[in-house]
């Protein structure tokens, strides 16, 4: 069999370089921001057709959560309108389409992980604008959505979990909200289990894609500092007591039982938080 044609948005970010690096053995289309502009439809179009690929993997994104409640405009254009032409596109080449969203769907009030089945019902600007996309790329067939949280891991590394990760090795004080509840994604198991589904030809559709198990982000900074042997304190700090433009969901723990039911099996947080360390050159 002969090499797929993969073609991935955003390439240069944190996902992005995660899915390159699982599909490097394909022929990879890598384009970053500078080379296809997701609000640029008509030349997003051109660009589709003139790579035909087999694959869609779509890694793009506006995700500046607070900054997407003064600009709803911009949110709506790139998570919603640009996810519609991609869609659009995939359907014109006859391309698996993968697409991205988030835990930001929900409301957060849960006491138990939310599954796929469960009613999403966003409390800001960005995760209405990525329940849109998710509302037009399932639109056409062939379609994967994955939702993914609290991502981690690849280059940059900028994630929540790297910055607490930079204060405990330098020993500075972290300040970690001690009430909200996530359910981590290391990018290389999610770059992974994507590969899977598609792989497996397992049933398109929605599904969580998170690591194993949830905890609070305090839970998560003292799992960082006792795997690295630190004893660097720790500032427990409430989500409800922040005045931040956009309202973050408390309780977004996602289940991955859907996933699990197609063949693939998310190893822990905890796992993938010590092959991040080893990866960062600081395994304890």
């Amino acid at each position: 069999m002969g090499k797929r044609k993969v073609l991935v948005t955003g390439a240069g970010g944190q996902l992005g370089g995660a899915i390159c690096a699982e599909f490097s053995d394909e022929a990879l289309i890598p384009l970053t921001h500078e080379d296809l502009d997701l609000v640029d439809h008509s030349n997003l179009l051109r660009a589709i057709t003139a790579h035909n690929p087999v694959i869609i993997i779509n890694c793009a994104g506006y995700n500046r959560v607070d900054d997407a409640e003064n600009n709803a405009e911009m949110a709506l254009a790139v998570n919603a309108f640009g996810v519609r032409s991609l869609a659009r596109a995939a359907t014109d080449v006859g391309a698996i389409f993968v697409h991205y969203s988030t835990d930001f769907v929900f409301d957060g009030v849960a006491t138990v992980p939310y599954t796929e089945h469960d009613e999403a019902s966003p409390r800001s600007v960005y995760g209405a604008s990525k329940l849109i996309g998710e509302w037009f790329a399932n639109d056409i067939m062939g379609t994967y959505i994955l939702r993914v949280e609290s991502l981690f891991g690849g280059v940059p590394a900028r994630s929540s979990i790297d910055q607490i990760i930079d204060a405990v090795v330098s020993g500075r004080e972290a300040s970690v909200f001690m009430d909200r509840v996530v359910s981590p994604s290391y990018v290389h198991d999610v770059a992974r289990a994507t590969r899977s589904l598609i792989d497996t030809q397992a049933p398109v559709g929605l599904y969580h894609c998170v690591n194993t198990g949830h905890a609070t982000w305090l839970h998560l900074a003292e799992e960082i500092t006792r795997q690295l042997r630190s004893t660097t304190s720790l500032r427990p700090i409430s989500v409800t007591n922040l005045s931040l433009p956009a309202v973050r969901p408390v309780f977004c723990a996602l289940s991955n039982t859907k996933l699990a039911e197609a063949g693939f099996t998310m190893p822990s947080w905890q796992d993938a938080l010590t092959r991040h360390l080893a990866s960062r050159g600081q395994a304890s």
